[in-house]
């Protein structure tokens, strides 16, 4: 019989503490040791609190269920992300999680609706969008079965809060056999000719040793990058703001489904709606503004009372060259950053924890398992790179020096292609491999003011009359659904109202 992985997590927060329930919810025992060691001394980020879609597949797959999960983190739903002043000052755009209209005739809708548009029948793409019609209504049900039905074409996120997530996912591992060792890492032991990693030892002095060590020590990268060395790619020409603020304060209004976005001077606001707060916080660059005029400005935002004092955090936008180097594996902010603009951080934490359980060697590593894990990786970071680049790259904005540089700066090639291939003939690469399908790049696109000038010329062997007859129907059948739905706030009543954070307990069923 095969012995068991002994694999260590350096680090905790929501990349340990997810890449912990992912080992143990989805591997038996028989074939892993799991120790997770953190500090109570080193806090944690605690920014990221949006999420995408695909952290459902994570939790369901992992074995968390779902209400009991939101009502322990304070969770609400989400169905997209609002930007505001983006593309123009007064703009207002929703990036949906679903469809932007059905295909028309065997041909996708987008042509259709450009061809209408270049004809004269110009109408708001976003009247297509179940998700955000169901957004602009602050309304929310769960996707129906029915792939025929209006209803079933929109997928859901959520808004939690990271701390009490990484918690839940703490009670959770350790239900699953996981052991946690509080503890600071002070030295790293490697082996002399081959250079991976032995074991760490604590400030109690403690040696803890293992086959597989995964850094999940944030920004410091405390393996990945002071032992390992694995090369730092700095991305900052294409992403400046290197700052944020962030301060919760209390709830106002609605519980929105929704996360929203507002560009500002030297950077944009998010605002993320939880049960018992409203999350908020401004991205900035420090070439542009100080850090007292971004705290004085969120400020000067915020919808209800404050409930904290600012907190701030400085970043570097990039990632690793190797996030596997020997049997050293960076997962999270440790083994890049891409600000939260489209709430990728956790997304980025799961697909490497996937990609790392299919590709989990034996206590010998094959270098090919490594070639291959950094090259999915890779491929992630490339792609949402790419996409939060469009968003300042694609702005019509001349009310600051952030947005004119962003404006005029050279991007990459294969975002540059990206909006040329948009620009002419609507088209939008589908991806075999990374984040954000068609949907996502159309809605950021046209909505900072980007329409297509051409279209697919096969859309011409349809009658215009069927097609904006099919285009009308549609419009139809998404205001008569959207209609019948619950209000968002009612819902989570409903579905996961929240305990006290303080009175968090065990998840059911551990």
């Amino acid at each position: 019989m095969t012995a068991p992985l002994d694999i260590v997590i350096c680090g905790g927060g929501t990349a340990g503490w997810m890449t912990a329930a992912a080992l143990t919810g989805m591997l038996p025992e028989t074939m892993r040791n799991v120790r997770l060691i953190e500090s109570d001394e080193i806090g944690t980020v605690g920014v990221g609190e949006a999420t995408l879609p695909q952290m459902k597949d994570f939790n369901d797959a992992v074995g968390i269920i779902e209400p009991d999960m939101m009502r322990r983190t304070q969770a609400t739903f989400k169905l997209g992300i609002e930007f505001i002043d983006w593309g123009l000052k007064g703009s207002s755009y929703i990036h949906p999680f679903g469809v932007l209209g059905q295909p028309v005739s065997g041909a996708e809708f987008l042509h259709h609706w450009t061809r209408a548009r270049l004809a004269g029948h110009a109408t708001d793409i976003e009247d297509y969008s179940f998700a955000i019609q169901a957004c602009r209504a602050n309304r929310f049900d769960f996707p129906i079965d029915d792939k025929a039905a209006v209803a079933s074409t929109y997928a859901y996120a959520y808004h939690l809060d990271a701390s009490l997530y990484a918690a839940y996912l703490r009670k959770f591992s350790e239900a699953r056999g996981l052991r946690r060792q509080e503890g600071r890492i002070v030295s790293v032991q490697k082996n002399g000719e081959s250079g991976a990693i032995v074991s760490v030892t604590l400030e109690s002095g403690e040696v803890v040793a293992g086959d597989l060590f995964i850094d999940c020590t944030g920004f410091r990268g405390l393996l990945i990058g002071d032992e390992m060395q694995s090369p730092f790619e700095d991305w900052t020409k294409w992403l400046p703001c290197d700052r944020a603020v962030a301060m919760p304060c209390e709830s106002a209004g609605p519980l929105r489904p929704y996360t929203r976005s507002t560009a500002l001077e030297a950077g944009w606001q998010w605002q993320i709606p939880l049960q018992h707060r409203m999350g908020n916080g401004y991205v900035y660059s420090s070439g542009f503004l100080s850090d007292d005029g971004a705290a004085a400005r969120l400020v000067s935002r915020l919808e209800g009372a404050p409930l904290g004092d600012p907190r701030f955090l400085k970043f570097r936008a990039g990632r690793r060259t190797c996030s596997w180097t020997e049997n050293c594996v960076a997962i999270g902010l440790s083994s890049g950053f891409l600000e939260p603009l489209e709430s990728t951080s956790i997304y980025l934490i799961q697909t490497a924890v996937l990609s790392l359980l299919k590709l989990l060697p034996g206590k010998r590593i094959d270098p090919a398992l490594r070639t291959e894990f950094n090259r999915l990786v890779d491929i992630e970071y490339d792609r949402v790179r790419d996409f939060l680049i469009l968003h300042y790259h694609l702005n019509s904005r001349d009310d600051s020096e952030l947005w004119r540089y962003c404006r005029n700066m050279s991007v990459p090639d294969s975002l540059t292609e990206k909006i040329e291939a948009f620009r002419h003939r609507g088209h939008v690469e589908i991806y075999r491999h990374g984040l954000f399908a068609p949907p996502s790049w159309i809605s950021v696109m046209v909505g900072q003011g980007l329409s297509p000038e051409g279209y697919d010329r096969l859309v011409d062997n349809v009658p215009m009359e069927r097609t904006l007859s099919a285009m009308a129907a549609q419009r139809s059948a998404i205001a008569e659904s959207v209609g019948r739905l619950p209000a968002h706030d009612a819902f989570v009543r409903d579905y996961c109202p929240a305990r006290s954070p303080e009175r968090q307990s065990a998840p059911a069923g551990t």
